[in-house]
Order: C-alpha cells, then structure tokens, then sequence
C-alpha cells in the first residue's frame, strides 16, 4: 500500500515567488526522508496563488519520519504569514 497526502495551497497575492521557492526546497529534503516515495511540488497553470503538495509515503506509519525532519519546524512558521486560508489535506490510499 502507499500511502498519499495530498495538499492545497492557497497564498496572497505576492507571496508566490516566495512559496514556489520554498516547496522547491522542501521537496530536495523531503524526498530524502526514510521511507517516502515521493514528495511532489506542483503550481495551478491558470491561477499562480495556487500549489499542490503530493506527498506518497511507503505506509501511513512512514509520516512518523517525515514529521521527525528537523526541516518541519521551520517550514510552517515560514509559510503561515503567506497562505491566503489554511492548507488542506487530503488522506488516501493509492489502488
């Protein structure tokens, strides 16, 4: 089974560079994590506010690492002051 997250972002307008940049980074380091497949970063065509975050995890248990990555408590923070509404997540099980 994989386990995927799947995440909408939202930021104002003017923070889009600033977000793009930021995803770029965390995909190279989270990719790296133990037991994640994949860690994809992508931006909305039509609407450049717009990102989605794939993240594809080995089991549902493997998050554990994820959120043990030191890199987690800094991006949040960094994050937050952009996002135009909270992010959502989506939880799924891959067929």
């Amino acid at each position: 089974m994989v386990y995927t997250l799947i995440c909408h972002a939202e930021v104002k307008p003017g923070c889009e560079e600033k977000m793009k940049a930021k995803l770029i980074e965390a995909a190279a380091i989270y990719k790296k994590d133990r037991e994640t497949i994949d860690w994809l970063v992508h931006q909305d065509t039509s609407n450049p506010l717009k990102f989605s975050i794939v993240e594809r995890f080995e089991h549902e248990s493997s998050q554990k690492y994820h959120l043990e990555n030191p890199y987690w408590a800094t991006f949040n923070p960094a994050v937050e002051p952009w996002l135009a509404k909270p992010i959502e997540i989506g939880r799924y099980e891959e067929l």
